[in-house]
């Protein structure tokens, strides 16, 4: 069951920023900031972690990160363990390749949870047909660009004005103007910024 309460406790949960409410996440209302402990009543004790503990923890940020559910996270895991390379970067970068998260990467949306809801509402084209699915995966190659009844949505042209703060990764090019972006190539290890140790992640599965 997808999580429907307060993302910032995800946040707060984790330590991190996870970006999950989009322009909030950058100015002084951010919750993760002004409250740096996790959640609930006994959030402020220090608690020691187990090595399962820990592992686990990498999992749920990963999965939060990318909006995944327990299963899907799992089904992206045994496909990255069967692609020849290392099982933790392919997981990284099969999840990068979901749809909803290049809408948010080319800044079509302010969050990945906005880029799942502008994506099941047909606001965006891939290779010229429509696609509707969060979870597609796009390719080296592959163009998608805002449909032109969807152009003037107000959440989309936001988001792309906000862009210059989120800064526009090497691997993906975008036409601001047409609303439209190309993928370059498949991101590196060294692209991908977020604190993540996937090799944690790696670990856990592999028990």
């Amino acid at each position: 069951m997808r999580y429907t309460g307060s993302v910032c406790r995800l946040c707060r949960r984790e330590n991190l920023k996870l970006y999950l409410k989009g322009d909030r996440c950058y100015s002084d209302k951010c919750a993760s900031e002004r409250r740096n402990y996790p959640p609930g009543q006994h959030g402020q004790k220090r608690s020691k972690s187990s090595d399962y503990g820990i592992q686990l923890r990498e999992k749920q940020k990963v999965k939060r990160i990318y909006g995944v559910l327990e299963k899907q996270f799992r089904g992206y895991f045994k496909k990255a363990d069967r692609i020849k390379g290392i099982t933790g970067e392919n997981l990284l970068i099969l999840l990068e390749r979901r749809m909803d998260n290049m809408v948010f990467r080319f800044g079509f949306a302010s969050s990945r949870n906005e880029a799942r809801q502008l994506v099941r509402h047909k606001h965006f084209q891939i290779n010229g047909g429509t696609v509707d699915i969060p979870s597609f995966l796009m390719s080296v190659g592959d163009s998608i660009e805002v449909r032109e009844k969807s152009k003037k949505v107000s959440r989309i042209i936001e988001s792309l004005e906000a862009m210059a703060r989120r800064g526009m990764p090497q691997w993906l090019e975008l036409d601001k103007e047409a609303m439209k972006g190309k993928v370059l190539s498949l991101p590196a290890r060294e692209d991908l910024t977020m604190p993540i140790q996937e090799q944690l992640i790696v670990e856990l599965y592999s028990k």
